[in-house]
């Protein structure tokens, strides 16, 4: 089935809602900007991002969509100003506290990937509770990347490959690729087919890039906290008019 829906723009662009992508990963970028238009805080931006995720999460299910990765902290982010970084923490605190009226509970399962021994025990103590409680949701998979660089858990795989091959568990001719994977924070996932970032930025800012080998890209200058249904519709409208062949011809 194909659909027509319209931008405030007046440009039509089509949906098939046969060929939805399975897994949308999503840098939410230009919280702060969109903040700093508005003579607000940027913590005023971030809590209106989180708004937009609940948003977006929610249509995404609805479409049919079965797994959503975003980019919540970056392994770069403690670089920020304290109080920034401190609005965030209590951000993540709040949303992972409320995650039941916030996400709808009994359909969605979240799961938080990257490094965890430097966040506080309070939110190490939340994010088990929520991944518990919502282990058995089978509607879709929110994945917050919370403390996460590709290059950090290309890294921590490694490792793990090493420690394996130390321990006689595995031989060095039995890694692959399969079995690197295994051991990336991602392993229960399968790799995104679309990777959107607003605000105007063109890269991948260290975010699943193992992951991303052939994912398609859409991005936009609309800053996230006004990315709203239509703008998901358009990036996957764009995605389904592309040609994946995956190296081949």
């Amino acid at each position: 089935m194909a659909m027509f829906f319209k931008k405030k723009q007046k440009k039509e662009f089509e949906v098939d809602y046969n060929n939805i992508p399975e897994h949308i990963a999503i840098i939410m970028d230009g919280n702060g900007r969109w903040a700093k238009k508005r003579a607000l805080p940027r913590s005023a931006g971030h809590a209106a991002g989180a708004k937009t995720l609940d948003k977006i999460v929610r249509f995404a299910e609805s479409i049919g969509v079965k797994y959503v990765t975003v980019y919540a902290f970056s392994t770069e982010n403690w670089k920020r100003p304290k109080a920034e970084v401190d609005a965030l923490m209590r951000l993540m605190i709040d949303y992972l506290d409320d995650y039941k009226r916030v996400l709808g509970g009994e359909n969605i399962r979240i799961k938080i990937i990257g490094r965890r021994e430097e966040l506080s025990d309070e939110i190490n103590e939340k994010i088990n509770i929520v991944e518990n409680a919502t282990k058995d949701n089978d509607k879709i998979t929110l994945t917050l990347a919370v403390n996460y660089g590709g290059r950090e858990e290309i890294t921590y795989a490694a490792g793990k490959i090493a420690q394996k091959v130390k321990n006689g568990e595995l031989g060095a001719d039995d890694i692959t690729e399969e079995t690197f994977a295994k051991e990336l924070y991602t392993n229960y996932l399968p790799e995104p087919d679309l990777i959107i970032r607003p605000s105007g930025e063109l890269r991948l800012s260290n975010f699943l890039l193992w992951q991303s080998a052939y994912s398609e890209f859409w991005f936009s200058d609309i800053c996230w906290p006004d990315f709203s249904k239509d703008d998901l519709l358009k990036a996957i409208s764009d995605f389904q008019h592309r040609n994946r062949r995956f190296g081949g011809v």
